[in-house]
């Protein structure tokens, strides 16, 4: 049934070897990832209007007959236009191609023409340059337009879509709705939502097919999560049989907030009952994370077992390995640091004690997943910023212990829509306290022609023995003019901060000179920080007060929002400069939401309506299946009937095991193959 939609692109009539290459850049290589390559928006061929109505600055369809012959003018070497006259029985229109000889060659004067396309100019004569054209025989019609690649025209993938759906008659008809489903959420056949949604007959059937591929996606997403969640629910030898958090409390050099005392209760509770914990820690930016891990790792080391954390990057996992050996060492807690930076000697003697018990607490990056990292008796795993793992490596870590319980942080804000979906499988506390002492950070935004009195107050605060970061989006030059952080550096120290104590951080530096430049940082040795978005996450210097981040129109607000976290964590007042020359509209609202608040959250959720749900975190690094196309703010309705169906059909088939569930539970499968998950067998 499925070998069909299972063949490669390859083997389609007009594609063969070279232009499967192509495809494969779309992440396109069998007939199910083409028929699941959906349009990002339509040419509507079928609205017809005539020249002296067609809407200003907006694309539209005209009906013509040529009433010229087609003219070629040679401008330059390399640059050859041809130009024609048509008319709509109202208005005349001159049409002008560039390079473009073959579609030149098949138009004559007398042909009765479809062109898409702007129309400029008015009265009695208008302009379009460059149109789509067809004859009024074939394109009377709404046209998909693709998602595309150099060598791969939208017009190439249409034709390759519509024999992939000739050629998946058993798929199309197969369909994994349960048909009870169908009828009571009021939708269409899974052969009717692929026909339409690539080649709609009108815009009602395009509607209807988009609602069924939107339910269907958002429905099998939380089926997977749910499967997962559900699998957490083994029973656990870590129970935890005492709370205690007084006696962490009391370690303490300041008072918790009740936002944290409130979070580490709740871990606790779940830790407690006879299976694993899936908590998420989610606060902004120095809402203390660190504090209510530390505290859940307490209690988890007093109840005699051993716990685990990582963290994304080596300079992260070292400012938690002091952090935390700075809490818990008083209390007699052993904690200790694996990362790729240990030599053979140090990592043997310390994976020897671990696998004999007498480490409580190891901190690492993806160091600890690697073969021969083994707990004598892991009860708590805790990996910090979760969206730079995928599920699969949380769960890999877990797999060292025998159902341990799971606490994931992450600093990173999310809107509630979107942590439905990304953290559907765990259960949440949120800190929404600051602790005492951290002030909002004044943010500013301004163009390049102040960059001058933006560094006199860098030099200011450094002056009176401040530190501060200058934050560059490009490592190197490349093609575009934007500042490296290494040129930028180096004229930084030859020009406005020459006798200044400069350093450089990129994410080209080997894990050893990163950790060598942040601890001289720490260390008050350097007073400006140069650095790529590597100092986005995790690093702490409660003596830096002021940032400049260049380009900052190249960032998304939640990037943004994580670099100016690395300042105000002190005592001081302390100060975000943007440096931006974007006239972009979208990009000078971001800069402006900046400028406005320092509530993650609110930011957040900003971000999510000016980029869209598609890739929140800039890159697939979240663990789940990218959303092909749905669009978590406009089917906000159908995420909660979705959510709400795939709970009730667990509920009843918690494994998809019966036999009406089968075709469910390989879109299931399928769908989180995807990113590696595994476990839907």
């Amino acid at each position: 049934m499925e070998s069909a939609v299972n063949q490669p692109v390859q083997y389609l009539k007009g594609v063969g070897e070279r232009r499967a290459g192509q495809f494969a850049r779309l992440e396109i290589h069998t007939l199910r990832d083409l028929l699941r390559h959906f349009p990002r928006g339509y040419e509507d061929w079928s609205a017809v209007v005539p020249l002296s109505a067609a809407p200003p600055g907006e694309a539209c369809c005209v009906q013509v007959a040529v009433t010229s012959a087609v003219a070629e003018h040679r401008v330059r070497r390399g640059m050859t236009l041809y130009r024609f006259t048509a008319s709509d029985g109202e208005s005349r229109v001159q049409v002008t191609l560039f390079n473009n000889p073959y579609m030149a060659s098949k138009i004559h004067k007398g042909d009765s023409l479809l062109l898409f396309g702007q129309v400029k100019g008015g009265f009695p004569r208008y302009e379009m340059t460059s149109p789509l054209i067809e004859s009024t025989q074939d394109g009377q019609r709404i046209r998909p337009v693709y998602p595309q690649t150099e060598g791969l025209s939208s017009r190439v993938i249409e034709k390759a879509v519509a024999q992939a759906l000739q050629q998946a008659g058993d798929w199309l008809d197969a369909d994994p709705l349960p048909a009870s489903l169908r009828q009571e959420k009021g939708l269409c056949t899974r052969r009717f939502a692929y026909e339409n949604i690539h080649f709609p007959v009108d815009h009602t059937t395009l509607a209807i097919a988009r609602r069924r591929l939107v339910f269907e996606e958002l429905f099998l997403l939380q089926l997977g999560m749910l499967q997962m969640k559900g699998r957490t629910r083994q029973e656990t030898g870590a129970v935890m049989s005492e709370d205690y958090s007084g006696e962490f409390y009391r370690l303490l050099p300041f008072s918790p907030t009740g936002a944290q005392r409130r979070a580490i209760e709740e871990c606790v509770q779940d830790m407690r009952r006879p299976y694993p914990m899936s908590r998420l820690i989610q606060g902004d930016v120095g809402s203390g994370k660190t504090a209510v891990a530390a505290g859940v790792a307490h209690t988890a080391i007093r109840n005699g077992w051993q716990a685990a954390l990582m963290a994304p990057t080596s300079i992260l996992a070292q400012q938690h390995y002091q952090s935390l050996s700075e809490l818990l060492g008083p209390a007699g807690i052993r904690v200790e640091l694996l990362t790729g930076a240990l030599t053979a000697a140090r990592r043997r003697e310390l994976l020897k004690d671990l696998g004999e018990g007498r480490v409580d607490l190891l901190v690492g990056t993806h160091a600890l997943l690697s073969d021969g990292v083994d707990f004598a008796r892991l009860g708590l795993v805790i990996t910090d910023e979760q969206h730079r793992f995928g599920v699969g490596q949380r769960s890999r870590l877990a797999q060292k212990g025998t159902g341990p319980h799971l606490l994931v942080m992450s600093a990173t804000p999310i809107p509630r829509t979107l942590a439905l979906m990304i953290y559907g499988d765990l259960d949440v506390s949120v800190l929404d306290e600051l602790p005492p002492g951290r002030q909002p950070v004044a943010t500013y935004a301004v163009s390049s022609r102040k960059r001058e009195r933006a560094y006199g107050y860098v030099k200011k605060h450094i002056d009176e023995g401040r530190q501060g970061y200058i934050v560059c989006p490009l490592v190197e030059e490349g093609e575009t003019d934007l500042a490296s952080a290494q040129a930028w550096a180096q004229q930084l120290a030859q020009g406005a901060f020459r006798g200044y104590r400069l350093g450089l951080l990129h994410g080209r530096m080997k894990a050893a000179e990163k950790e060598r430049v942040m601890n001289a940082f720490a260390a008050g040795e350097i007073s400006l920080l140069v650095s790529t978005t590597v100092v986005e996450v995790g690093v702490n210097v409660p003596n830096a007060v002021i940032m400049v981040i260049e380009n900052a129109e190249r960032f998304g607000l939640a990037q943004l929002h994580q670099l100016r976290g690395r300042v105000g964590r002190g005592k001081y007042a302390s100060t975000c400069i943007l440096i931006s020359d974007a006239r972009n509209e979208e990009a000078r609202r971001r800069l402006k939401v900046m400028c406005e608040t320092n509530d993650g959250f609110r930011i957040a959720d900003e971000d999510l309506k000016l980029r869209g749900p598609g890739d929140f975190f800039g890159s697939r690094q979240h663990g789940l299946p990218t959303l092909k196309i749905a669009d978590l703010q406009a089917d906000m309705d159908w995420l909660r009937q979705a959510g709400g169906a795939a709970r009730h059909l667990t509920e009843s088939d918690p494994q998809l095991a019966s036999p009406q569930n089968r075709l469910l539970k390989e879109e299931v499968r399928l769908l989180f193959g995807q990113v590696g998950e595994q476990g839907f067998n």
